[in-house]
């Protein structure tokens, strides 16, 4: 399962790399998980070399785009909610041309121009090349569609374009698709099968995001710990590798460790992972560079082994919390976040319970938390009834977002009097004269602006907290600078 990270409208995509002699303009929004507003980075990189430079006004773009996610119908019907606006748009601006991206796009292919009517192309997440010939397709007034899965696309060979971007973070695919089929979600079905990209790809394009001044990135894969380059191409097909692919074939841990040597001042993050894929040596490498992070994106879904097995996790209670302990053996102040679903099919109460027990065990740093959503083409879809009530789904989901609200204050009060490691990101949200930045843990800290700047590592003590963000006091610039 993918984690969503906002369900708003994430437009306004301008580009600080826009080309002097494009005459069109490009507005795109992205919703749901960080690999969605990864590819619109790759898109918009695709569409500058066809004339077009992206803008903050959808008012008066030549191309509007929406990146779509489907994990959820809350997710989708966020999607139709903005096409009605984008209809109100268009008959102002008859000229304006509408494209459906993503995961959504995949899921209903071209079922979407039939039910949207306002709606021009629908692009799969693997066709993104295909792009240009859509767009002629458009111009010369006929409707577009390419949503074929690809087995071998890893968009490798494009430069992303960094959208909204603030200088300083980053995003940097590694993987696409996913082998896991857990019985709830759709990802295999509209991201393909896995695959990875080419390490020396993934190098150079960290290094130019270093050279560039950007200071942290996040390796992103719906699974990152399958990574597995031999020169190849399915993760399956690694049985057939010669001698010499597989002597010099790069996993996860190598290449975490590839990139932490590659820019040692830069801080490295990775996300997604999966507990029966995420493997110690993983925990050592980041254990090993003070500037891999120390926090593990580690989803569970459910604290019930009979719901996990129906879920087809790939993992049990018990070998949770024996990663969960390994973790914290190796790497003791290591942040672990959570997905977690209420409601799942046949959910009863005692697995429920397991649920909050599991949580207590953990104390997860922070989670996501969602109410089961049945998404149509899944496992879970076709043979299990959603047979859980609405109210006890919301009941129990409650119960979940309480209990994690706890834990979150708990954590939080475990960095008071450190002083701790922050890469400003910008201004608080809630004071002009203070900044926001994360910890090593990806954890927010507000602390006074005084002399520093955004890129700025600072060392800050941590004098207070909420649940959610750390407050404190600088006490002078980090090494890293």
């Amino acid at each position: 399962m993918e984690k969503v990270i906002d369900e708003n409208a994430q437009g306004n995509a301008l580009s600080i790399e826009n080309r002097k002699e494009n005459t069109r303009k490009l507005y795109i929004e992205s919703y749901g998980c960080q690999m969605n507003f990864s590819d619109s980075e790759i898109v918009a990189s695709i569409l500058a070399k066809e004339g077009f430079n992206t803008t903050q006004k959808m008012e008066e773009a030549d191309l509007v785009l929406v990146n779509t996610c489907s994990i959820r119908e809350k997710a989708e019907q966020t999607v139709r909610k903005r096409l009605e606006k984008f209809n109100a748009v268009k008959r102002k601006n008859p000229k304006m041309k509408v494209g459906v991206l993503g995961c959504m796009a995949e899921r209903l292919k071209s079922k979407f121009l039939e039910e949207e009517k306002i709606v021009d192309m629908v692009v799969g997440p693997d066709a993104y090349k295909d792009l240009p010939n859509l767009v002629q397709e458009i111009d010369a007034g006929n409707n577009a569609v390419n949503v074929i899965l690809s087995k071998e696309e890893t968009y490798g060979d494009v430069a992303p374009v960094r959208l909204n971007s603030n200088g300083i973070t980053a995003f940097v695919s590694i993987t696409r698709g996913c082998d896991n089929m857990c019985t709830f979600c759709v990802v295999p079905f509209t991201r393909g099968r896995e695959r990875s990209r080419d390490p020396q790809s993934i190098l150079e394009e960290v290094n130019e995001l270093g050279a560039k001044g950007f200071k942290e990135l996040t390796l992103l894969g719906q699974n990152v710990d399958s990574y597995l380059w031999y020169g190849g191409g399915l993760k399956k097909d690694f049985s057939k590798a010669s001698e010499m692919q597989k002597a010099t074939s790069v996993n996860f841990a190598k290449l975490l460790e590839m990139v932490a040597i590659a820019q040692p001042k830069m801080r490295i993050r990775f996300s997604t992972s999966n507990p029966q894929d995420l493997t110690i040596d993983v925990i050592e490498t980041m254990s090993k560079f003070e500037n891999v992070c120390n926090h593990i994106h580690l989803p569970v879904q459910s604290g019930s082994d009979r719901i996990l097995k129906a879920m087809n996790r790939l993992h049990t209670r018990e070998a949770y919390f024996k990663l969960i302990d390994t973790i914290k053996t190796i790497i003791p102040d290591c942040a672990i976040s959570q997905d977690l679903i209420s409601g799942f099919p046949t959910e009863t109460e005692e697995d429920h319970q397991d649920t909050l027990s599991l949580m207590e065990h953990v104390v997860y740093d922070f989670g996501f938390m969602y109410a089961y959503s049945e998404r149509p083409g899944t496992m879970a879809a076709k043979k299990l009834a959603d047979d859980v009530p609405d109210k006890t789904k919301k009941r129990r989901l409650a119960e979940i977002i309480d209990l994690q609200r706890k834990h979150c204050h708990i954590k939080k009060l475990e960095h008071l009097g450190k002083v701790e490691e922050v890469l400003i990101e910008g201004t608080s949200k809630k004071s002009d004269a203070h900044w926001m930045g994360r910890n090593s843990q990806n954890t927010v800290v507000v602390f006074p602006k005084e002399q520093y700047a955004m890129g700025d590592f600072v060392n800050v003590k941590i004098n207070e907290c909420t649940s959610g963000t750390l407050i404190g006091t600088p006490v002078g610039f980090s090494p890293n600078n």
